[in-house]
């Protein structure tokens, strides 16, 4: 596996000589060591991202296009394999890992499209002898930094969009998962980025971010990660005015209408709740159920919970694999404890699942019933295998419950009334709303939220905004 940074189209480690270990989380066993860069490294990237800009902005869309796709093609080309790594150092099962990697390679496969309708504009003007025109432009010098739990597709969902447009780019993975970003940076180079184009740093989170935001070369940076450390990014973006794109966290509602169709609506959770063991910024996080239907749903879920498999994510037939680190799995036991103490009653799970040979990092799928919001798990992100049960009593209880949260990224709803569908739909307070889907999130598509969740859009055609600056030319004939 590659294990050096790309820098300026070369492999290269810290200056310092500086390294950290990634490990597997299922077993605690060390995968590889890289560099642990901080300010000096991020200004070489930011230097041959700046250089790099000219020649690659000046070239057509299509040809930029064209290296995209190859890209695409190359990663489809490499699932297994990169699936396999990405297992490794973050644990999702290697289904999903596959999975990721199909769909981190569609959203570089839909930017090589997008960025050939790029268009302009001409604006009639208030006199006879002037023409008004509107153009769309590269920002520059672009930056991003991405969480573990994605880490493929948060890449390429910045990156590619970034290239099409003609900007350059520095990224800074995860320091839980930094070896999928290596490889993808790999790839980048097959695939024949030109140098300096794309950057790959791995190291110091702290440092990395404060020089891509005091450096004025660095025009964009885009995040997703916790909303604690998008405020902090906030600040440090004011001192150039950087452009930023903030993903951040969400506390996702799910409510299911007594008319709904309670099959769909349990698997439509089981995928919102349970893929990458509930460690995803979209995943329900709060399931609002209907009074009349609520007992039957429960026995429904709990029967579906049973025949989750739970072990390493490379072992055949397993859907729940470990949690990403002590801290994450001692934050669920916190939230499942809490909701115990204040009434909630345990209908599944409310444990660590202790599996021979490997890492105490598992824990036991688990629903609670009877879930008010008084509880932690009602209020705060617990990013981890537990669903939170509430009944409600009519529609515009289940709403103003729903929305009584500061975040805004993602929420759901199962009915089977076309006019409910609508009501709902423009009445939550939410970015992205699956209305009986699970799983909204797809390259096509505007991904983003409002309140506390942040602000700008990945995916779709609006992605590309996010990396174009908007000219206007007035010109006197």
């Amino acid at each position: 596996m590659r294990t050096e940074n790309l820098i300026d189209g070369g492999w290269r480690g810290a200056d310092s000589g500086r390294m950290f270990e990634v490990t597997d989380p299922a077993t605690d066993q060390p995968l590889a060591s890289v560099p642990s860069c901080g300010t000096t490294e991020t200004r070489m990237a930011i230097e041959a991202a700046a250089r790099a800009l000219p020649g690659w902005r000046a070239r057509t869309a299509m040809d930029r296009g064209a290296i995209l796709r190859r890209l695409a093609e190359l990663m489809i080309g490499a699932q297994d394999r990169l699936a396999a790594l990405m297992t490794a150092e973050q644990g999702k099962p290697l289904a999903e890992s596959k999975g990721e990697i199909a769909y981190a390679a569609a959203f570089v496969d839909w930017a090589a499209e997008e960025g050939k309708r790029v268009y302009g504009e001409t604006v009639p003007a208030s006199h006879a002898d002037k023409r008004i025109l509107v153009l769309r432009q590269p920002v520059g010098v672009t930056a991003a930094i991405t969480p573990w739990n994605f880490p493929a597709a948060m890449i390429t969902r910045k990156l590619g969009p970034a290239l099409a447009a003609g900007c350059t780019m520095i990224v800074k993975p995860a320091e839980q998962t930094p070896l999928t970003a290596l490889a993808l940076a790999e790839l980048c180079v097959e695939a024949g980025v030109p140098p300096g184009v794309v950057n790959v740093i791995t190291g110091d989170a702290k440092a990395i971010g404060e020089e891509l935001l005091a450096n004025p070369t660095v025009r964009k940076l885009s995040f997703t990660g916790s909303t604690e450390v998008g405020r902090i990014l906030m600040r440090n973006a004011a001192q150039n005015l950087t452009r930023l794109s903030l993903e951040l966290g969400g506390h996702a509602p799910f409510l299911v209408f007594a008319d709904a169709d309670l099959d769909r609506a349990v698997q439509g959770l089981m995928a919102a709740k349970f893929r990458n063991m509930g460690q995803t910024c979209i995943c329900a996080n709060r399931v609002f159920v209907e009074a009349p239907v609520h007992d039957e749903f429960c026995a429904r879920l709990e029967e579906a919970v049973a025949g989750l498999r739970i072990g390493r994510g490379d072992e055949a037939g397993v859907q729940v694999g470990p949690l990403i680190d002590d801290d994450a799995i001692a934050k669920v036991e916190r939230h499942v404890a809490d909701a115990a103490a204040k009434g909630a009653v345990v209908r599944a799970g409310g444990a660590r699942a202790r599996i021979e040979g490997l890492a105490d990092r598992f824990y036991l799928p688990t629903i609670l019933a009877g879930c008010t919001a008084a509880m932690a798990v009602c209020r705060e992100e617990t990013f981890g295998p537990v669903v939170p049960l509430i009944r409600f009593d009519d529609e515009a209880d289940a709403i103003a419950r729903a929305n009584d949260s500061p975040f805004g990224l993602a929420a759901y709803f199962y009915t089977r009334d076309a006019s409910r569908l609508m009501r709902v739909a423009e009445a939550l307070e939410y970015g992205i709303v699956g209305a009986n889907d699970g799983a909204p999130s797809t390259a096509q598509a505007p991904f983003g939220g409002v309140k506390h969740s942040g602000f700008g859009r990945e995916g779709g055609r609006y992605v590309m905004h996010e990396y174009l600056d908007v000219k206007y030319v007035s010109w006197a004939l």
